[in-house]
């Protein structure tokens, strides 16, 4: 194909596929929303609408970032796929081959996390370092980590939405994650949040609730993790769950410091924990940088 044909990025989610084409991260050419329904649904609309782009544009390269865990391993007969998702009818569905099998393009393939990662040390907040670490909190809670300006990938990619954490003093909720109980994700995603909240309705939960205080606690004990282990220059938290309820962000610095009770001192002259500087458009542009790796 053509260096002049234009790239296409495939943001696959638990809720929403956001498929963009474009010339680079600032000429966005077409961009779409598809529900993430059935597989046969979602990647058969996608299909749609990608074979239109190569029919009118021509296609350089794709770039998928896809909700998971998946399989990153090259030489595995899996390659490509969603594994052990909790997501229901995704375990062992085809994501990578199919797509690049529609365009027969080069294509780059990793987790949507770890994408929306790589779009902001190239384009957003983390362009003056060469490692970032970027939390997603939403239908799910990912990790993306980059390390001397790689995804960090070793037998599998890193799940550390799914560690579990100390708990906020007198916080006792069980969680929700059908895997591991009160896990990250059991505690902070949309879902468990929801599950938390019973017959409350998370719109109608003021800032000052005690329930966001565990929220914003579970994700800060998260962020030490991250510290103590890979000392990322920078936290990067996002996602649906902290864009409705922006008030969680500023008070997870905070409690990292807390947490981290003087062993480790932060960067300075700099908040530590931010939003990603690119919003929304993280993950679609975290696509279109794999395929512009690819």
């Amino acid at each position: 194909m053509s260096a002049s044909a234009p790239y296409v990025g495939v943001e696959l989610g638990g809720t929403k596929c956001v498929c963009t084409l474009a010339r680079s991260h600032e000429k966005i050419l077409d961009q779409a929303t598809i529900p993430t329904t059935t597989p046969g649904e979602t990647l058969g609309a996608i299909e749609q609408l990608l074979e239109r782009w190569r029919d009118e544009h021509g296609v350089r390269s794709l770039g998928i970032g896809s909700f998971g865990p998946v399989d990153l391993d090259r030489s595995s007969p899996t390659y490509g796929f969603i594994t052990t998702t909790p997501k229901p009818g995704w375990a062992g569905t085809d994501v990578a081959g199919r797509l690049q099998r529609l365009l027969d393009v080069p294509a780059g393939f990793d987790t949507d996390v770890n994408g929306a990662a790589l779009a902001e040390l190239k384009w957003g907040a983390g362009r003056e370092f060469a490692d970032l670490a970027y939390i997603t909190v939403g239908t799910g809670v990912g990790v993306g980590l980059i390390v001397n300006g790689k995804p960090v990938h070793g037998f599998a990619h890193p799940e550390l939405g799914h560690i579990r954490v100390a708990r906020r003093p007198g916080d006792d909720w069980s969680g929700a994650c059908p895997f591991h109980g009160d896990c990250v994700e059991g505690l902070v995603a949309g879902g468990s949040i929801k599950a938390r909240l019973g017959t409350r309705h998370v719109g109608d939960v003021p800032a000052d609730d005690p329930v966001w205080d565990s929220v914003a606690w579970a994700i800060a004990q998260l962020c030490h993790a991250l510290v103590c282990s890979t000392a990322p220059s920078l936290i990067l938290i996002g996602g649906g769950v902290t864009e409705g309820q922006p008030h969680l962000v500023d008070r997870i610095g905070p409690m990292l410091v807390e947490s981290l009770a003087g062993y480790v001192a932060l960067p300075e002259g700099r908040p530590y924990v931010q939003r990603p500087e690119l919003g929304a458009m993280a993950g679609p542009l975290g696509a279109i940088a794999l395929a512009m790796d690819a």
